[in-house]
């Protein structure tokens, strides 16, 4: 990389659900139109993230722990509108009830299975450590869909190219920030060099913990994780299971060394055996 690595430091603490970031990302990435059904799925109205949805706001409603009302803002945080009856960010709701609310995006993986499985090098490691498709080598084999641990990418019905979140590539290389992260009004997504945002992320936990908020944990930060750390991470309100997220993911390509030095040596001791068994029957013996 030529760049400082950056990524994204999402608080769904202070998501209120707004969905300016999905928005925000269509219009500058032109991406299609999805999600103009009601689901029956609360305010869910794009269920998932995939070829036309780069950012997914998430509803979780769930009851309250400890009958709290309201979580503390970050440092510096413009106070949202509660998305309910009460209760302040990603606590909103009415009630005994709050919405967990996430905005979900590709996770730019330090090792990166669609990296490792792409056979035309359509997926690419940029200068800032993001990974991103460049649609127009994607020949659509669809290797790297099952090869994602978090189930990001997704392909096109009409012409199966694959598609996911870039980062907004092309304007962290003219020097602005991801447009979902500009457009994010309590600064729940949060853009900037990785290092300095885990130590914000550690340092927002803490808080939380000492407000009474014990539930709140980082995901994704660890560099040290089956990934070796995601580009973008989070402060869950809960365990990542309910956000829809995986417990522990894992390189799905990391086995694949191992896995290529057993089929040499059992390549070799097939190659060796069929020598032997074509030896005249008389060279054989000796």
């Amino acid at each position: 990389m030529s760049e400082e690595r950056v990524g994204f430091f999402t608080d769904t603490s202070v998501c209120i659900g707004c969905k300016a970031c999905e928005v925000a990302c269509k219009e500058w990435n032109a991406i299609p139109e999805d999600g103009i059904s009601l689901t029956g799925m609360s305010y869910d109205n794009t269920e998932a993230l995939g070829a036309s949805t780069w950012r997914h706001v998430a509803f979780i409603e769930q009851p309250r722990p400890d009958g709290r009302t309201e979580l503390p803002l970050a440092d510096g945080a413009p106070k949202p509108a509660a998305a309910g009856d009460g209760g302040a960010g990603g606590a909103g709701g009415a009630g005994d009830m709050r919405w967990l609310m996430s905005s979900d995006v590709c996770k730019h993986c330090t090792h990166s299975a669609c990296l490792d499985v792409c056979p035309t090098g359509s997926l690419f490691r940029t200068e800032f450590g993001t990974v991103v498709v460049q649609e127009d080598i994607c020949n659509g084999c669809g290797y790297c869909v099952p090869a994602c641990p978090y189930g990001v990418i997704e392909q096109r019905k009409d012409d199966g190219r694959a598609f996911k979140c870039t980062m907004c590539y092309d304007r962290l290389g003219a020097g602005q920030e991801p447009a979902c992260a500009k457009a994010c009004p309590t600064e729940s997504i949060q853009f900037g060099p990785l290092d300095e945002l885990r130590e914000r992320a550690a340092a927002r936990v803490e808080a939380l913990h000492g407000e009474g908020v014990p539930e709140a944990r980082l995901y994704g930060e660890d560099p040290d994780n089956g990934v070796g750390g995601d580009g973008a991470f989070f402060l869950l309100l809960d365990k990542p299971e309910v956000y829809g997220l995986p417990p522990d993911p894992v390189v799905t390509t990391r086995d694949l060394p191992s896995m290529w030095r057993h089929a040499a040596a059992a390549a070799a001791g097939l190659a060796a055996a069929a020598a032997v068994a074509f030896l005249p029957a008389g060279g054989r013996g000796r």
